[in-house]
């Protein structure tokens, strides 16, 4: 696959430039003008500015040419056929985004263009850097049945979801206020919409999007500038859990804000970190003194919840995380609001 020299050379043709002369007023050696012409070299990025701005070729198409032979010189070196590098990019499940829509494909008979179009969703130079890269942005707990991969990849579609949000300035006090709007909002029908609004208020992004199928992934929340955001798929299809979710990750907001500007925080490494933020995410549910005051007057337990603004979905949810009540019960399974 040819790159951008020999679209340079045929130019330099038609208008009767010699190499030579071309190549002073760019700034390089004869040697590498007649390296770059016959496709023996890359071009330098300074390079292509150079050619640019003396031409008036537009550099991106330049960049887009060059950039297409690095691809293809790429996949030959790694892969002995084009099957095999359409079963390397089926690894990265390109079908199954281009069916849902979350990825564009240019020209979808060119195993060169998907991976380009890959690359550019991916936000990565080439695949080799981004085992490197998610070890050092993504914290999350060493499990043999996630899936980082996919994990990654709804990442990168949230991020671009969260492109149309806009979000209010962020400071720590606006949880307590979240909290509090929270505590009303839970106990109306489940709006994605309202929830996703109320959240972009106190300067928070919040998207709620399907994963990958068989990603088993709660949510995740990492710093956006210096706007947090949460990332919830539907793998919780009721409220109570839903909810349980997100407060786990506004606990996270809450205690890991610094370390959450270098990490994409799935889940805590440290397990007492995870436990504290489920602590956190069951107080939120239900306080302690409303928990205590519903074991001492069990038989008045959802006028407790109503006056404290508790949706008896979570009531029963956390009575049957705690063995009161069993999940196969017709009190947990009356009281379950599904969400989606």
């Amino acid at each position: 696959m040819n790159g951008f020299g020999s679209m340079l050379k045929d130019y330099l043709d038609y208008y009767k430039i010699s190499q030579t002369d071309f190549a002073d007023r760019i700034g390089v050696s004869s040697k590498h003008m007649n390296e770059i012409l016959n496709e023996n070299t890359n071009i330098s990025e300074s390079v292509m500015l150079a050619i640019s701005l003396i031409t008036d070729i537009d550099i991106n198409l330049i960049f887009y040419v060059e950039n297409k032979k690095r691809i293809y010189e790429y996949l030959n070196k790694k892969y002995k056929s084009e099957k095999e590098i359409k079963e390397f990019l089926n690894s990265y499940y390109i079908n199954e985004m281009y069916k849902k829509e979350w990825i564009t494909l240019k020209d979808k008979t060119s195993v060169v263009q998907n991976t380009i179009d890959l690359l550019d969703y991916l936000s990565v130079k080439d695949f080799d850097v981004l085992e490197n890269y998610l070890s050092k942005r993504v914290l999350y707990k060493k499990s043999d049945s996630a899936n980082m991969k996919k994990i990654y990849l709804w990442i990168k579609h949230c991020d671009k979801i969260i492109e149309k949000q806009q979000v209010e300035h962020y400071n720590s006090s606006n949880l307590i206020k979240l909290l509090e709007e929270l505590k009303i909002e839970r106990n109306n029908k489940f709006n994605e919409e309202n929830l996703i609004k109320l959240f972009n208020k106190y300067g928070i992004y919040l998207c709620i999007e399907d994963a990958l199928e068989g990603t088993k992934l709660r949510g995740c929340m990492m710093i956006k500038g210096t706007n947090p955001a949460i990332y919830m798929t539907k793998y919780l299809k009721d409220k109570a859990s839903f909810y349980y979710a997100l407060y786990h990750e506004i606990s996270h907001i809450k205690t890991d804000y610094n370390k959450a500007k270098n990490k994409i925080i799935i889940d805590e490494e440290i397990d007492k970190l995870e436990k504290r933020a489920d602590e956190f995410a069951l107080y939120q549910m239900i306080d302690n003194k409303v928990w205590n005051e519903i074991l001492n007057n069990y038989d008045k337990k959802e006028d407790i919840c109503k006056k404290n603004l508790i949706p008896l979905s979570f009531l029963y949810s956390k009575l049957a995380y705690l063995g009161y009540i069993k999940y196969s019960s017709e009190e947990y399974n009356s009281h379950k609001e599904k969400i989606y």
